[in-house]
Parts: C-alpha cells; sequence; structure tokens
C-alpha cells in the first residue's frame, strides 16, 4: 500500500503543537502520586518551589506553588525520600513536562526516621543539645507558663497535679500541637512568654498527649527546637508517652516523660516540705538544747577549777594598799618641792630690778628714737636734692623752654602738627605759646618761600 504524502500532513504551530501535548498530558495524567529523592532543591524569591524527583533511571522535574507551600506538612529537604501527589504539566519554555505538586508525604517511616536522625545530628552540632546549656529548675516557681492544646485531657491532668502537690498560678498558651500550624505556634509560645515583661512565668512546660510519629513531627521541627534551645526561661519537655522521645526533648533543659510527669517535677509536695520544715524545726530546738546544756556543764567545769575570789585578787590588793600608804607621803615631797622652786622664782621678781630694767628699757628707746630723727632729716634732704636735680634735667628737655625762646606748638586735629604739608585748607589750628593759646584757620594757598637775594660780591679783576 502506497505511503500518504508527507504534505497532506496538517500542519501545527509550536505553540498550537505545545497546547495539544499540554492538554493530552493532564487529562492524561490529572492526579498521580510519585516516589522518589529530593535533588536540585530551590526556594525562588517569588515563594515557589522547585526541585527534582529522581531514582535510579530517570528524573522528574517538580514545581510547588507558592500558595501550596504554606500548606504542606512536611518541608521539603535535599536527599529526602518522598511521595509526592499532583498533576503533571508541561511547560513550553523549554519543551520540558513537570510535576506540579499538590502535597507532600515522606515515603515510610524508615525515611521519616532517617530525616529525624539527620537533623538531630546537624541541631547537636550547633551545640544546641549540649549540657551546659541546660538551666536549673525554680525549686518553687510562682508562676508556670503551660504551652498545649486548651481542649485535650493534658492541661486538665497538669492542672489536677499542680493543685495536689503545690497549687501555683498556671498561664496557658493555647497552641495546635498537631498539624501543619502546630510547630509556628508551639515556637512562637516559647518566644511569646520570655517575651513578656509583666506576670512573665518562672518555668515553660511544653506538654502534649501521646500518638503516632507523624502526630508528634511538630515537637521536631527545626524551629520549634531552636525556640527551646533559645529560651531564657527554664523549659520542661512533656511531649507523647514514655518511650515517645522528639527532638525538643533534647533542647529542654528537662525530658519528662509525660505531661503528669512534668507537674510533679515542676513543685514538690507540699505536705512533704511542711514535714520536712517541721522535722527540720525539732531537730534545731534538740541541737539548740544540747549545746546549751554542753555549755552550761562546761562553764560548771570551768568554775571549780578557778581560784576563790579573795584569793584571785590577793596580790592586788595588797599592791593596792602599799600604793595608798605611799601616795600621802608622795604628795608631800611634790609640795615641798615645787614651793622651794616657787619661792626662787618670786625671789628674782623684786621692784627694784623691776625699775631698773623699766629705767634702762627707756634709755634705749630715747636713744634709739633720737638716732630715727637724725637718719629721717638726712634721708629727705638727700631726697630734695635728687628730686630738684630731676627737676632741672626735665625742663631743659621741656617744650615750654622752646615756647619762651619765641617758638609756637600746632595742634591740628588729628593731634601735633610736624609739618606743612599736613595742614589741610580750612583745617582749625591750636597754637601754643608761652602764654596760652590761640585758635587760627589754615588758608588754602601754598606756602610761600622766602627767596634771597644774590649778594653782589663784586668783580675781583
Amino acid at each position: 500500500m502506497p505511503e500518504p504524502a508527507l504534505s497532506n500532513l496538517p500542519e501545527f504551530s509550536v505553540t498550537e503543537l505545545s497546547a495539544a501535548l499540554k492538554r493530552a498530558v493532564e487529562d492524561q495524567f490529572a492526579v498521580v502520586r510519585v516516589r522518589g529523592e529530593i535533588s536540585g532543591l530551590k526556594f525562588h524569591s517569588s515563594g515557589h518551589v522547585y526541585f527534582d524527583l529522581k531514582d535510579d533511571k530517570a528524573v522528574l522535574n517538580a514545581v510547588i506553588w507558592r500558595t501550596t507551600t504554606a500548606r504542606l506538612k512536611v518541608r521539603p529537604e535535599a536527599g529526602m525520600e518522598v511521595i509526592c501527589t499532583g498533576k503533571l504539566s508541561t511547560y513550553a519554555g523549554t519543551s520540558r513536562y513537570q510535576i506540579i505538586v499538590e502535597q507532600v508525604e515522606l515515603a515510610g517511616l524508615g525515611a521519616l526516621m532517617a530525616l529525624l536522625e539527620e537533623r538531630k545530628k546537624r541541631l547537636a552540632a550547633e551545640g544546641l543539645f549540649d549540657a551546659s546549656r541546660k538551666k536549673k529548675l525554680p525549686f518553687l516557681p510562682e508562676t508556670i507558663g503551660v504551652i498545649t492544646s486548651p481542649t485535650g485531657a493534658v492541661i486538665r491532668d497538669i492542672l489536677h497535679r499542680l493543685q495536689a502537690r503545690f497549687p501555683r498560678r498556671v498561664l496557658l498558651w493555647p497552641v495546635a500541637v498537631q498539624g501543619e500550624k502546630a510547630a509556628g505556634e508551639v515556637a512562637a509560645a516559647i518566644a511569646g512568654f520570655n517575651a513578656m515583661t509583666a506576670n512573665r512565668p518562672d518555668l515553660i512546660i511544653v506538654a502534649r498527649g501521646g500518638g503516632s510519629v507523624e502526630d508528634l513531627m511538630a515537637f521536631n521541627d527545626e524551629a520549634v527546637v531552636r525556640a527551646a534551645a533559645a529560651s531564657v526561661i527554664p523549659l520542661i519537655s512533656a511531649v507523647g508517652h514514655e518511650t515517645d522521645t522528639t527532638l525538643i526533648d533534647f533542647a529542654a533543659d528537662v525530658r519528662a516523660p509525660t505531661p503528669t510527669a512534668a507537674a510533679e517535677i515542676a513543685v514538690p509536695v507540699r505536705a512533704d516540705l511542711l514535714a520536712q520544715t517541721l522535722d527540720f524545726q525539732r531537730r534545731m530546738l534538740a541541737c539548740f538544747t544540747k549545746g546549751l546544756k554542753d555549755r552550761q556543764r562546761h562553764l560548771a567545769q570551768l568554775a571549780r577549777v578557778l581560784p576563790r575570789a579573795d584569793t584571785l585578787f590577793a596580790t592586788q590588793s595588797q599592791r593596792l594598799d602599799r600604793a595608798g600608804d605611799g601616795l600621802g607621803k608622795a604628795l608631800g615631797t611634790n609640795l615641798q618641792k615645787h614651793s622651794a622652786s616657787f619661792h626662787r622664782k618670786a625671789a628674782l621678781l623684786r621692784p627694784r630690778i623691776l625699775q631698773d630694767r623699766i629705767t634702762l628699757g627707756r634709755e634705749r628707746s630715747k636713744t634709739l628714737f633720737e638716732r630715727i630723727t637724725r637718719a629721717e632729716k638726712t634721708f629727705l634732704a638727700e631726697a630734695a636734692k635728687h628730686l630738684q636735680g630731676l627737676s632741672r634735667v626735665l625742663e631743659s628737655v621741656s617744650h615750654k623752654s622752646a615756647l619762651d625762646r619765641g617758638f609756637a606748638l600746632v595742634r591740628g586735629e588729628g593731634g601735633v602738627v610736624r609739618r606743612a604739608g599736613a595742614v589741610k585748607p580750612g583745617e582749625a589750628l591750636t597754637l601754643t605759646f608761652a602764654d596760652g593759646d590761640r585758635a587760627a584757620t589754615a588758608d588754602g594757598g601754598a606756602p610761600k618761600t622766602k627767596t634771597k637775594k644774590p649778594v653782589d660780591q663784586g668783580s675781583l679783576f
């Protein structure tokens, strides 16, 4: 049978063919579940997530739109084996087919445990689980902050246990403990308690009942672990049953096997404290009584070996008596000694001696006064001669002597005039003569110079 002519085939544009392929792929694979390993993971600035799903033989491009990313239960990570649910489509720009992911699930419990183990090692390498970071719990906190669901049995168990042991003030921060919003709410609650300034709790309990590994995934979230490690307030982790272990247990300061056990760790038993206090009181009274009796017995023993009071002070009494006997004699001797000294001093104070000294002093004063008077007259005479000499020198250099010889002192508006060229026409002048001042005004003519008439020397021949 002859082949039909190729020219009879229908003609498509590139866009038409791409659109036809897109419709065919999307209609045939509207909903698919694909299992593979994530590689080439990229979180775009637009909010979309791009990666490849691969196995040992093939690679499938995958994209998660921004609106879908916020609803994912599992955050994609490189190397994670997952099951992606979505629809196949094509991208005409690069002639590729890809899966538009709507849901991401871990591929089995083994993959989930491997993911948690890898995350645990990474966070431990950062030091978030170090024992040196653990804080000591307060012995008796005034306020306890509880982060859990407000509707579950956990909060009732904690409140009941606290009431039975030692009632305390409890602040409940309600959060979702399961689902896609749980991790964010728990991390925000831990940070919120730490940011409080008024009524800030002294202890935080993060609690949840038991469940499967998938149910407890919110407490394995990296954001929750970092918030617990960064908490300044001591934190008790009480997630799940005793056999359940989550990553928040390693970051918390204390891990409680159950929420009820967390309440027991948080506060002591009030009755036990009262009994212990009474026991301490009884022991203190017994010790005080025994110590008092021991000291009384020791004091009695010391009293028996001490000598009698009259014997103890006999020597000192004798010394006092002998000192008293000698005191009167010593006072008499001292009085006689000072009396003789007084009489000797009094003999030196006779009136005749004082009068002689006064007369001598008067004569010395008169002599000194005469000497001072002569020195004063001599000094004044020499000073007068010196002053007269200075006066004669002053008169010789004074301008007044020049005025007496017929000269005049000319003063203008700017002070003393020393040059004729400095005088301005019409300027007011003051002429000072030997006997007084006269006012004058400068004229506008140029100064006249007097020319001498040549002298006739006559003929020499």
